[in-house]
């Protein structure tokens, strides 16, 4: 069961992760816009660091993971993009992470009640049903899903971690810091290496406010999302979190003019019945 305050602050946090993939799909090089919101973060946190505890030493292990996981999320989630419409390409990543997180959690220790791998695989359906009905309509190939579906393993790969590496961390805030202020450089190794440190530059010159607006979304959002990992269930946050596929969808829709029909709000609904599961179950 998850309480009424930290499920209202997961869906926040939903909505700022939406929001900072939106923003990376809509620019015109998701390398580079991936790499600027992962610097911008990870300059947000160096700021920050000074003034919180270094987290606990059992955390570190944890930490390092992580960071090394995350190379592989930001590789796939700009392939991914590169190929797919933002509302199938996010559904399908997100969609199945938290599935795979429930899997997983009794696996490691963490009991798991009926209401809730109900609710959480209620999400998930909701969740994926938009994307398997694009594959059936040849919107999206094989290839994508494939992409998609490597990235939703990373995903709930490195929830996991981060659950157990938070809640080990004496400090949530402390752990998500260190966290962003380490993850940019895989990523702006590959940026340099891709493109040149001219293109790089001039990019953050261009772009800097919109770096800024999607740094400051994804460390609140993930922010929030380690902090109620130590409030809540590992399997019930991931499912609430990835209620971000609806906000997805909807600025998908409207923003970027992707499709948008009866079956994408008949995956919302089952959304938003699986919220109601999770929280109460």
């Amino acid at each position: 069961m998850i309480s009424t305050p930290v499920a209202a602050l997961v869906l926040l946090a939903a909505l700022m992760h939406a929001g900072w993939n939106f923003l990376v799909k809509a620019g015109s090089d998701r390398l580079l816009d991936t790499m600027g919101v992962a610097v911008g973060a990870s300059l947000i946190a160096a700021c920050l660091l000074p003034f919180v505890p270094l987290p606990a030493p059992a955390s570190w292990p944890w930490l390092a993971a992580t960071v090394c996981v995350h190379v592989g999320y930001f590789t796939l989630l700009v392939a991914t993009y590169n190929r797919t419409d933002l509302s199938v390409a996010y559904p399908l990543m997100r969609g199945t992470a938290p599935l795979i997180v429930a899997a997983a959690c009794p696996l490691l220790g963490e009991p798991v009640s009926g209401g809730l791998v109900l609710g959480v695989v209620m999400v998930g359906c909701g969740i994926l049903l938009p994307a398997l009905l694009a594959l059936r309509g040849d919107v999206i190939s094989m290839a994508s899903v494939g992409l998609a579906l490597a990235n939703a393993a990373v995903i709930a790969l490195y929830t996991i971690l981060d659950g157990f590496g938070v809640r080990v961390s004496g400090n949530a805030l402390s752990y998500t810091l260190w966290l962003f202020f380490l993850n940019c450089w895989s990523i702006l190794a590959i940026a340099l290496w891709r493109r040149s440190t001219g293109a790089v530059l001039a990019h953050f010159r261009r772009h800097w406010l919109r770096t800024g607006f999607g740094a400051v979304m994804t460390i609140g959002s993930y922010g929030i999302a380690l902090w109620a990992m130590t409030q809540a269930q590992l399997a019930a946050v991931a499912a609430l979190r990835e209620t971000s596929v609806v906000f997805a969808t909807i600025l998908g829709a409207v923003a970027l003019k992707e499709a948008f029909g009866r079956w994408r709000i008949l995956g919302a609904t089952a959304v938003a019945a699986g919220i109601a599961v999770v929280r109460f179950g």
